[in-house]
């Protein structure tokens, strides 16, 4: 552990992540808590354990988002000694929805085959849609990795590093209309769908970001919420109405509110800076802190600052 603690990432040892991550002083600004978050999710990346021993200990915390967010950077960490912080959270009932989805998803995302079970018990059991959903999705990227798909099926490289809930399809730009009637085929499998929503996203022009919003009139809220998240990564402005329209509408589920706060973070254009300055004063606190942490973002992108992770100094 002295080993660790020794380890530093932009100037900022271990301890101190802790420090600003949980909160210590009572002070912490939510943006900065984020932003350590994001210097611990490398340290994980690299090896070091102490670091998702760091981001679990967060999961005490009261916040919904920040809680959200430990879990959906420990599936992206590559580490599968996250996986036990990752199951207890999932099976903690007292934990909202919103957290205990983002755990199942990180488990998938972490190809951790030891989870299947706990995740079919969960599909078949909870009483929730959105958990029984992001377990089957969960479960098919598990299965897809450990099958000869995955090692025959020629797919375009991606721009995008993050570890999604499923692969895209093999497709090009020519396929866009049949990309769209998939994504949107109640029919066909959710992992199917999404497979689509993410072709959609890695072609990226116009046409597909206007295919992806239409996923917005989806019946899921977990479908909506995954739209919203890879317009957050596209941050192309020609998803920016959509997003507006989603994140005004009081009666959209908090998630999905939520991720759309934080596209809109993301895209950083002018007209949205008067949006998440009226949503950081929403009745719903995770769209609320959503809108808050997204105005960092969208400092951070309006700036010359290069590295996301570097908490300021004043934290």
């Amino acid at each position: 552990m002295d080993e660790l603690r020794q380890t530093e990432n932009h100037g900022e040892t271990l301890d101190s992540l802790r420090a600003v991550l949980l909160n210590s002083d009572g002070k912490t600004p939510l943006a900065h808590r984020f932003r350590a978050l994001f210097n611990l999710k490398n340290l994980g990346t690299e090896g070091v354990n102490g670091a998702i021993d760091v981001i679990a200990e967060g999961f005490g915390d009261d916040s919904e988002l920040l809680k959200h967010e430990l879990a959906y950077v420990l599936g992206q960490t590559h580490n599968l000694y996250a996986a036990s912080a990752l199951q207890g959270v999932f099976k903690d009932l007292q934990q909202p929805a919103m957290v205990r989805h983002e755990a199942a998803e990180a488990l998938g995302a972490l190809g951790h085959a030891e989870s299947l079970d706990l995740l079919k018990e969960y599909m078949e059991n909870d009483p929730l849609e959105v958990i029984r959903q992001t377990c089957e999705l969960a479960i098919a990227r598990i299965e897809w990795e450990a099958s000869e798909a995955s090692k025959t099926e020629k797919l375009n490289e991606s721009a995008f590093t993050s570890i999604d809930p499923a692969p895209p399809l093999p497709t090009d730009e020519s396929e866009i209309p049949k990309l769209k009637a998939l994504l949107n085929n109640q029919e066909e499998s959710l992992f199917k769908r999404y497979r689509a929503m993410f072709s959609l996203r890695d072609i990226g022009t116009t046409e597909a970001v206007l295919a992806l919003a239409s996923g917005f009139d989806d019946s899921s809220a977990l479908f909506r919420h995954e739209i919203a998240y890879v317009f957050g990564q596209l941050c192309s402005p020609d998803s920016v109405p959509a997003l507006i329209k989603v994140l005004s509408n009081d009666a959209e589920e908090g998630m999905v509110r939520h991720e759309a706060a934080e596209a809109l973070g993301s895209i950083a254009t002018d007209e949205v800076l008067p949006i998440l300055n009226k949503f950081a004063k929403d009745e719903e606190r995770v769209v609320r802190e959503s809108a808050i942490v997204a105005l960092d973002m969208y400092e951070f992108e309006n700036s010359d600052q290069v590295d996301y992770t570097v908490v300021p100094t004043n934290a």
